[in-house]
């Protein structure tokens, strides 16, 4: 956090910070979250996982008050990050920075700060950012087809980004429905969380065939920006933990019969989407397992690895307490491992990148040869 502060302490070292840099918010905050529904009571692991939440608040507020000095200071090159086809779509994940944290408040965050301000911080946190989340999911795509002119064969799963954070909000809004006034407050609260389920699902459902069509008929992405698969598991573990959450809170909001088909809802939906969530991580894993073996180095696209799987862990969980099955507490407890190892890797590199003074710096010069905006974006992506 010092060696972030230092780097980020004048206006001239945040000119190449992106929007991308929220993703360390994003996976800090799912650590804590995914922490504190896990099936077994580990001894110290609440003070541990609240440690882990205050770290993913520095960091936004870090990022917050960084993020402004760059747009004050360097409003050209935040135009041109609006602008690149590559970038904008990395808007989304400002919004599920604030969510996440928001979130966390409620769950680790409530051990350091109390369950009263952690109600508050929710509110504000998930207020803004579903409001962030909903302007990016209409602004992105509008802008990819007025001006960005992104063409089928460039298709990556970051473009999944600002669709997936209405599906955050989804997921995380019911915390906030028992602390509501019963009645109109809750259920209305409730639905449109429903609706932004929808929404989000079903832009998600039009986008992933590109994806998967690009990477079938295109050839593996370039290598920095091979982890990015992984970002297709966010939707996926996002919209079954939101379907979870639905029927953990519909009892006593909604008449019945909604409330038991919430509960329908949260198996029969859950169950299929975490098994194809399966096949892709098992894809995704191959893909990047290749492009270590051809050079994979790290770049700020490593923290793809963490968020994603995150939502695994929390639609895992959410299975595990509406089946009954250890089936699904047993994978959430390997998942939750294996998101403390890729949080681990991608902070190691973030903390060495930002030492060294690489992760800031100028993008070096493009090469002769045209390549996609993908490629192009690498760079972005890596800074």
């Amino acid at each position: 956090m010092v060696t972030a502060a230092r780097s980020f302490a004048s206006p001239r070292s945040v000119r190449h910070l992106g929007p991308n840099w929220y993703a360390t918010v994003m996976g800090t905050a799912v650590v804590a979250t995914a922490g504190t529904a896990l099936p077994p009571h580990v001894p110290g692991l609440r003070p541990a996982l609240a440690a882990v939440w205050v770290l993913s608040l520095a960091l936004l507020l870090t990022l917050l008050c960084a993020r402004a000095v760059h747009w004050a200071h360097h409003r050209d090159q935040a135009r041109a990050h609006v602008l690149d086809p590559a970038t904008a779509p990395f808007y989304g994940c400002l919004a599920m920075a604030l969510l996440a944290v928001g979130a966390g408040a409620l769950g680790a965050g409530r051990e350091v700060i109390g369950l009263r301000a952690a109600v508050a911080l929710d509110a504000v946190l998930f207020t803004a950012g579903t409001a962030v989340g909903l302007a990016a999911a209409v602004a992105v795509p509008y802008l990819m087809a007025v001006r960005h002119r992104a063409e089928p064969g460039q298709a990556t799963p970051v473009w999944l980004l600002p669709l997936v954070a209405p599906m955050v909000s989804a997921a995380v809004g019911p915390l906030l429905v028992p602390h509501l006034p019963p009645g109109q407050a809750r259920e209305t609260l409730l639905l449109t969380c429903f609706a932004l389920f929808g929404l989000s699902l079903l832009a998600t459902l039009l986008l992933l065939p590109l994806v998967f069509a690009r990477l079938l008929t295109g050839g593996p992405l370039p290598l920095a920006l091979t982890p990015t698969l992984f970002l297709v598991l966010g939707p996926l573990g996002q919209s079954t933990t939101a379907a979870g959450a639905f029927a953990d809170v519909a009892p006593g909001v909604v008449p019945a019969p909604y409330s038991e088909g919430f509960g329908v809802l949260a198996v029969l939906y859950g169950v299929p989407v975490m098994g194809f969530a399966l096949l892709w991580f098992c894809l995704a894993t191959a893909h990047v397992w290749r492009a270590r073996r051809h050079g994979m180095r790290f770049a700020m696209t490593w923290w793809s690895f963490t968020f994603p799987v995150g939502t695994c862990v929390t639609g895992a969980e959410a299975l595990a307490r509406h089946t009954g099955l250890v089936a699904y507490a047993g994978p959430a407890v390997v998942l939750y491992a294996v998101l403390v190892l890729a949080w681990s890797a991608a902070a190691a590199g973030t903390v060495r990148g930002l030492v060294r003074g690489e992760l800031l710096a100028a993008p070096g010069p493009a090469p002769a040869v045209p390549r996609p905006a993908t490629a192009r974006t690498t760079s972005g992506a890596a800074r």
